[in-house]
């Protein structure tokens, strides 16, 4: 399928919107690091945390450029070092977002339950699919590719199970950040805007999951005879 020009036509939509999402993402990002914030990404994260009685999440330090991303496993939220240090209006957005997963994590979500749960068979499924497919195919062993799709249709589980995950925690994250006073009205503006650019990149994600398990599904059992 590397060379299949017909699953790149048919994940088309998916594409474009990720190149989309992500140059607004970037560019975003890069407005709102000019609009001044009371506190940095660290420290704005520790109130939101303090705040909500979780004292006992640590918050560390992670290279990368918007590598954010906070770990259940270890109850651990890890900043980029922009994020980390800077004190504007995009690194309290994003550190609050992650510090809306500890929330969800300590309150028991439930999308977040799901979703911790549904990541092993996630990460089975994304590793395992292409394979089962691809020797079912050559074989002809239609069951084998029923286990591919399914084992696909695991992925796309996940990510809409995730969606409302992120969505949430943006949502946390603009109203904790204006009741706490951590950015002003301008600053809530810039947080809002880099929050929404970032929640398309799931929105993308989820959308190319899904039109890989269409593409899949009619690819090996609709469609060509000739596998």
């Amino acid at each position: 399928m590397i060379l299949d020009f017909q699953y790149y036509l048919f994940l088309a939509p998916a594409l474009l919107l990720m190149m989309w999402a992500q140059w607004r993402v970037k560019s975003t990002f890069a407005e709102a690091e000019q609009v001044p914030a009371n506190l940095s990404g660290a420290a704005a994260a520790r109130h939101i945390l303090d705040a909500a009685g979780l004292q006992d999440v640590a918050i560390e330090q992670t290279p990368g450029m918007l590598s954010d991303h906070y770990d259940p496993s270890t109850r651990v939220i890890r900043l980029s070092d922009a994020v980390y240090s800077q004190r504007s209006a995009a690194a309290v957005g994003v550190a609050a977002h992650e510090a809306g997963h500890a929330i969800q994590h300590a309150t028991h979500y439930a999308p977040l339950v799901f979703r911790n749960i549904a990541v092993p068979a996630a990460t089975f499924g994304s590793n395992i699919s292409f394979i089962l497919l691809i020797f079912g195919a050559i074989m002809g062993f239609r069951p084998l590719i029923w286990l591919g799709i399914i084992a696909f249709g695991m992925v796309v589980a996940f990510q809409l199970i995730n969606l409302p995950c992120e969505f949430d925690a943006s949502r946390r994250a603009k109203k904790l950040l204006g009741e706490m006073g951590i950015v002003d009205y301008e600053g809530g503006v810039a947080v809002a805007r880099t929050l929404n650019a970032a929640a398309w990149t799931y929105v993308a994600g989820t959308l190319q999951a899904v039109l890989t398990l269409l593409y899949y599904i009619l690819r090996f059992t609709g469609g060509s005879r000739d596998e």
